[in-house]
């Protein structure tokens, strides 16, 4: 199998450079098949799994058709989720290292729309949003397409399954004619197929089939009887011991009550659903993805787009009843070098959709009993705290600030600190359980930029 360099690619020196610098030596088989066809500046129809590297293949893309000195709208990237948005626009903003000042907005629901509309009015080159949310801004006026040379759908699929179809096609009718648009998609069915087609141009099509390696998960089913589903959650939780997973539920109330029953068992365990507030579901992901949370419950809204690392376990609390969003679900687990576990809670009444599932995995599925589980352990604490800094991006706080105010004065190693998020008014840093207090009584004392700030742990 032959490597193909990103230096084959007709980019410039300094993007060549960047990605470089980023760790993005060889190109994913869907950067490898589109960018070609992007660059070209065609449209494109990409048809590829979670984490197969699709947000570089469009991002690098659309950078390349920037001009940093016209200050107008000239890429907008729609997504399904905020969770994917904020990991878009991340994404594009370290692809866009390699320009002078381009500058990426993130436009989504949830979010006031005051310094949204005050961002707009000072400018941006790129704009990553939810389809609601651009379509409020196109109606009040605030955003303006005109100069539009791009238009990435990202995860087609998803926003379809959600309801968002009108509001996309009203989107794009406020868009120019002549344009690109990108279409990425994890699946591509027929309704997808026949409702994206006005939307574009002699498309070129690339499927890139899932680089995700079963062989690394380590995949068991459980029969339950339906009063035993959430207790035996916890069971397969003292078991096998995860240090971090994710327990998917088909209903908010199943996320709430599952989260009640294992914070009782001793466990540090987070909801992740639709209706949360932008402020918790920030401060949810964050605390999951920094490991100063166990068990994230969540609907399938998390399913996708979330930039999670060493995620050891995957829970089907519910079966889905799509065989394809189930491996979507386990896809959670078992990336890169590291190994995975993926366990599916079954009734009797839902044999049926076991059968869906193994039929669509073309093998048997294998199966485990309560019998074998040993539940006697404790359950694990996880390794970090999450520490809240009231001040964030609105008071010119970097990432950087918080490490130094860290490692300097405080004189905690940097291995101990784990990761920094900045969001426009908090900052959450991780930092390791043993020291956490230090940290927070370190951040208390001292200054960020210069001025005193409030820290404290967030934790339930």
């Amino acid at each position: 199998m032959t490597t193909e360099l990103f230096s084959t690619l007709p980019l410039s020196p300094a993007m060549l450079a960047n990605l470089d610098s980023l760790g993005y030596k060889s190109m994913t088989p869907i950067q490898a098949q589109s960018l070609p066809t992007v660059l070209a500046g065609r449209d494109l129809i990409a048809q590829a799994k979670t984490g197969s590297g699709k947000t570089a293949a469009f991002g690098i893309g659309l950078l390349n058709r920037i001009n940093p000195r016209w200050f107008a709208v000239q890429a907008l990237v729609l997504c399904p989720t905020r969770e994917l948005a904020d990991q878009v626009s991340k994404e594009i903003r370290r692809l866009a290292r390699a320009f002078d000042n381009i500058k990426v907005l993130t436009l989504c629901g949830g979010a006031t729309m005051r310094p949204q509309m005050a961002s707009l009015e000072h400018g941006a080159h790129i704009v990553v949003g939810t389809p609601g949310r651009i379509l409020d801004h196109l109606e009040r006026g605030s955003l303006d397409l005109a100069g539009l040379q791009t238009l990435v759908l990202d995860e087609a699929d998803r926003m379809v399954d959600m309801g968002f179809y009108d509001d996309i096609a009203k989107v794009v009718k406020a868009c120019p004619a002549e344009r690109q648009t990108l279409l990425f998609s994890a699946t591509y069915p027929d309704t997808i197929r026949q409702q994206s087609a006005r939307f574009l141009r002699n498309p070129a099509e690339v499927v890139v089939e899932s680089q995700h390696d079963d062989s690394k998960i380590q995949q068991r089913f459980f029969e339950v009887a339906p009063e035993q589903r959430l207790a035996t959650v916890a069971k397969l939780l003292k078991h096998y011991r995860p240090v971090s997973s994710i327990a998917f539920c088909n209903t908010k109330q199943q996320c709430r009550d599952l989260v009640d029953l294992l914070r009782a068992e001793g466990f540090t365990a987070l909801a992740l659903f639709g209706e949360l507030e932008q402020r918790e579901r920030d401060q949810v992901l964050v605390q999951f993805a920094n490991r100063s949370c166990s068990v994230l419950v969540a609907t399938d809204v998390a399913a996708r787009g979330l930039d999670i690392q060493s995620l050891e376990a995957v829970i089907n609390v519910d079966l889905t009843r799509d065989p394809e969003v189930h491996v979507h679900r386990i896809g959670r687990t078992g990336r890169g070098d590291e190994q995975g576990i993926a366990l599916s809670l079954v009734t009797p009444a839902e044999m049926f959709r076991v059968e869906a599932i193994e039929n669509y995995q073309r093998r048997p599925v294998e199966w485990g009993t309560m019998a074998e589980l040993n539940t006697s352990g404790k359950p694990l604490t996880p390794p970090m705290v999450t520490l809240q800094i009231l001040g964030g991006r609105k008071e010119k706080i970097r990432p950087g600030d918080v490490l130094g105010a860290l490692t300097g004065e405080a004189g905690i190693p940097g291995a101990q600190v784990g990761k920094i998020a900045v969001f426009d008014f908090s900052t959450y840093v991780a930092v390791e359980r043993g020291i956490a207090p230090q940290a927070l009584a370190r951040l208390n004392a001292g200054k960020l930029k210069g001025k005193s700030v409030k820290a404290r742990f967030l934790e339930d």
